[in-house]
């Protein structure tokens, strides 16, 4: 009697868990969506690859014809499918996404304002009015009494359109002329326009197919801009354009041919030149002219070299160059104006091999250098005369401090911003010479239960499985313990040498005051720790991205901070492959990844060279049309290496129009992992139709977004509200 009783609570106890799994998993009463396969045979190096779903691919001929084509309709109908889907199976949690919205969007101030900059005898600056989606950009004279000049109405431009990007705002040296970048389609090919600050009248003059700034020579007539190749939509051509005539009489200075470089133009901080910059991932190089003199002939300050690179300010009778000349962390040099070659460059920062020389701010009486450390950004200010060199103290374990908009050379006094996992954004003002420093802005969070002193910020080390110390940045709500029951977030990037700053995030609340711990790997691929540490995180060493992360979120496992069912993942773009790579090589360890336009198909798309960024990116990820790149790269792409095996639950974000990582990616990794996964975890994807790389244009709008990815992780850990 007894063992039947023991047999029938088993029984309840199976029928209540299986009754709970069911609820738990409604969504497996929906129809999937299902992609047709259309085999197609990809072969080199006498390998064939065959990808069902290559079909998915348009052109922007076809996105941009009125009437779709059957290729584009079938598109648009699995996309839309997708996102049915999504809406179906995450519609359960819509009240939640709703209250998170409103949440997170009612900590930001309404009618914020950012703190003016001051510029030749204006002070600008942007501010929201209550409710707005848009910023106003305006100034105001330095003068007592000086009313405010909207000089753009961000609200009122932005009122008829789904999508309105703003490129830069550059004012003529006479203050009476704005020129201003938009894009309307989020393919951030802008059309440049022109205002007159006195009349408040638009000008004919409309420059198609740009960067989205312009640049003034000093006689406040001529501008300089880049446009962009139509297909690849990289930067290659700087054109000058005299206002007041037609963009087709404008005039090429410069065209780069070379498909692995991109280019751009812009000014010194003296105003005193011009200058285009020649870029690509291992090699710059720059091109002067007077500002004074605008059509006269561009000299080149250092031609272009693999493995040299170097960017260029001006001060006084030199020209001071950030570079990595025999300097693997950079350091900084100066050559006189009429002898720029590198055989001409003086040490004015020397190189060091543990500290990461990051940038410079020149002033009259002044050098500020910008600083890694240890992984941490640092400030560094010296006098000319030699009389002090101190660095700024912070005191919290993972920040950011960085100069932020400088512009006057002849001043003590510093401006710049810092920012902690506790922190809220702040600009602070700091005195040179006397070490003074007062707060004029810090980001005001509209919780009456936040406070700093509510939250705990801590700096670890993972040790990788190759031995190197991989730091982590986390936060989280003061009273957690280490029972290894904790719901955590681990974000990363890992790629370009992009350091992932530990700043503050008022979104993060939502996470946070649920009981989340959130960390952020700074994994190899960034350049948290030095130059090494990006160069061993790319090309032939790129898995080591991917290690580091796995064994962050094993360190942080076994440190007690969360478990394997309550650990989840997160990157975007680049640190979409990161999940795409992490989700095929040790998909246990995360109960969920989230996946935010994620670069998933790196062979078919390093092999197009017609698909935007590709060509100056090979030294990034390598050119498989080497055999050795080729094959490094097929062992770890996501979409290749997707297998019939148990995944996580996965949500993955794209946008119809982004040129970055087309939308084609994660809609044919979707479908193949549809096809070959084994188990019943939920995998959907959001797709919107009107946005490219960045999301949503708004302020206020790109939220909603971030509400369907808490709402997705929050439902996987049974929480409600």
């Amino acid at each position: 009697m007894k063992n039947f009783h023991i047999v029938f609570l088993i029984i309840l106890v199976l029928l209540f868990a299986c009754k709970s799994e069911q609820t738990e998993k409604a969504y497996l009463s929906l129809k999937v969506p299902e992609a047709k396969k259309v085999p197609k045979e990809l072969t080199i190096h006498d390998d064939t690859r065959i990808d069902n779903y290559f079909w998915m691919r348009l052109s922007d001929e076809q996105k941009n014809a009125e009437t779709p084509d059957s290729q584009t309709q079938d598109v648009l109908d699995y996309l839309n499918e997708e996102n049915d889907y999504l809406n179906k199976t995450m519609a359960h949690t819509s009240e939640l996404q709703e209250n998170l919205y409103t949440e997170i969007v009612n900590r930001i101030k309404k009618d914020d304002q950012s703190v003016p900059v001051n510029d030749n005898g204006y002070s600008y600056y942007t501010r929201f009015e209550e409710g707005g989606d848009y910023a106003l950009y305006c100034r105001k004279k330095l003068e007592e009494g000086a009313k405010e000049e909207i000089m753009l109405n961000g609200p009122e431009m932005a009122k008829a359109y789904s999508y309105y990007g703003f490129g830069s705002q550059s004012v003529s040296p006479d203050n009476k002329m704005l020129a201003f970048g938009i894009d309307t389609i989020s393919r951030r090919q802008y059309t440049i326009y022109f205002k007159n600050l006195e009349t408040g009248k638009l000008l004919k003059d409309k420059l198609s197919n740009t960067g989205g700034s312009a640049t003034w020579a000093n006689d406040g007539k001529t501008v300089f801009y880049t446009t962009k190749d139509p297909q690849t939509l990289r930067q290659n051509k700087i054109v000058k354009h005299v206002i007041g005539t037609n963009q087709s009489d404008d005039v090429v200075v410069y065209e780069e041919k070379d498909d692995t470089f991109r280019c751009g133009v812009g000014k010194t901080k003296s105003d005193a030149y011009l200058m285009i910059g020649s870029f690509q991932t291992l090699s710059t190089e720059f091109r002067y002219l007077d500002a004074n003199n605008p059509d006269g002939e561009w000299k080149v300050i250092q031609p272009r070299e693999k493995d040299l690179e170097y960017s260029v300010d001006h001060f006084e009778d030199h020209f001071y160059i950030r570079t990595n000349l025999n300097a693997k962390n950079f350091k900084l040099v100066k050559t006189p104006v009429n002898r720029t070659e590198k055989e001409n460059w003086v040490d004015v920062i020397p190189h060091r091999s543990d500290v990461y020389f990051q940038g410079m701010n020149l002033f009259e009486n002044h050098l500020v250098a910008e600083e890694r450390k240890e992984g941490l950004r640092t400030i560094r200010v010296i006098k000319w005369d030699g009389s002090d060199d101190h660095y700024i103290k912070f005191n919290d374990p993972a920040y950011v401090a960085a100069p932020t908009s400088n512009l006057d050379f002849d001043t003590n006094t510093l401006r710049y911003f810092y920012s902690s996992l506790t922190t809220p954004n702040s600009t602070l003002e700091y005195n040179m010479d006397t070490k003074e420093q007062v707060l004029l802005k810090q980001e005001e969070v509209i919780d009456s239960s936040f406070s700093v002193d509510n939250y705990v910020s801590e700096r670890l080390y993972a040790t990788a499985r190759d031995g190197v110390k991989v730091p982590i940045s986390l936060v989280y709500k003061k009273g957690i313990e280490k029972t290894g029951k904790n719901p955590l977030l681990l974000y990363a990037y890992g790629s370009y040498g992009n350091s992932m700053e530990p700043t503050f995030r008022s979104t993060r609340l939502s996470l946070l005051d649920r009981g989340f711990v959130y960390a952020i790997a700074h994994i190899r691929g960034g350049q948290e720790m030095g130059r090494d540490w990006y160069e061993n995180g790319k090309l032939l060493k790129k898995k080591n991205t991917f290690t580091d992360f796995i064994d962050v979120g094993e360190f942080l496992v076994n440190e007690g901070f969360t478990n394997s069912s309550q650990l989840y993942a997160q990157g975007g773009s680049a640190g979409g492959l990161l999940m795409g790579a992490i989700l095929n090589m040790k998909p246990d360890l995360w109960n969920g990844v989230v996946a935010a336009v994620p670069f998933v198909d790196v062979v078919s798309t390093m092999l197009d060279e017609s698909i935007p960024l590709t060509t100056f990116e090979f030294d990034e990820w390598g050119n498989p049309k080497n055999k050795e790149y080729y094959d490094y790269m097929k062992s770890y792409s996501p979409y290749d290496n997707v297998e019939a095996k148990d995944y996580p639950n996965i949500l993955i974000t794209t946008g119809y129009w982004d040129s970055q990582v087309q939308y084609w990616e994660p809609a044919k990794w979707i479908a193949k992992l549809r096809e070959l996964k084994t188990d019943d975890n939920l995998l959907i994807m959001d797709c919107n139709m009107e946005t490219g790389h960045g999301g949503a244009s708004g302020r206020f709008e790109r939220y909603k977004r971030l509400a369907l990815t808490y709402a997705f992780i929050f439902d996987l850990e049974g929480i409600k509200e």
